[in-house]
């Protein structure tokens, strides 16, 4: 059952790494472009570290500050599983932490398997918060990034002036 505990803990963790936007540049030929350089201010339309103060607060928050709508159910979910594991991960471990006691209070040795249960217990339950605290450095790493990009546009722009020079050798 902890096997499948960790799967699913990977699965929610690899999900929304997998969430986060990549965009990347497509060019079949060999191109040489020069740009020349404008003289207007950049002004950026979404804070950063605005948006990691909002996720940081509450998590999600920040994705909807950069209007990524469709990401604020993955952090959700990913931070409310954790949540839940974690919450019944430490009820297993009192159970048996109390087992164990009650067994050494009895017999003045206590039981071995309930004393392996429990410790087996705990490490999982500090497992689920590592975990939680990695998907919520995720959540403000993400949310700072997609502020940093609100404003990069990929689409071609004609009022640039280029020069475009290609070379090809075909043999």
């Amino acid at each position: 059952m902890a096997n499948h505990t960790t799967k699913i803990l990977f699965i929610f963790v690899f999900i929304y790494a997998l969430s986060v936007n990549l965009h990347a540049q497509n060019d079949s030929s060999d191109t040489l472009s020069l740009f020349q350089e404008q003289d207007s201010i950049f002004v950026m339309k979404k804070s950063p570290w605005g948006a990691v103060l909002r996720s940081a607060v509450l998590p999600g928050l920040g994705q909807y500050y950069n209007e990524s709508y469709w990401k604020i159910p993955i952090v959700l979910g990913t931070i409310g599983a954790l949540g839940y594991q974690w919450v019944d991960r430490n009820n297993l471990y009192i159970k048996y932490r109390d087992l164990y006691m009650e067994t050494v209070k009895k017999d003045g040795v206590g039981n071995d398997q309930y004393r392996k249960i429990r410790e087996f217990y705990k490490d999982q339950r500090d497992l689920v918060a590592v975990f939680i605290g990695l998907s919520y450095l995720l959540n403000l790493i993400d949310a700072y990034v997609d502020a940093h990009l609100f404003d990069f546009d990929v689409s071609e722009n004609s009022n640039n002036l280029t020069l475009n020079l290609s070379l090809r050798i075909n043999l």
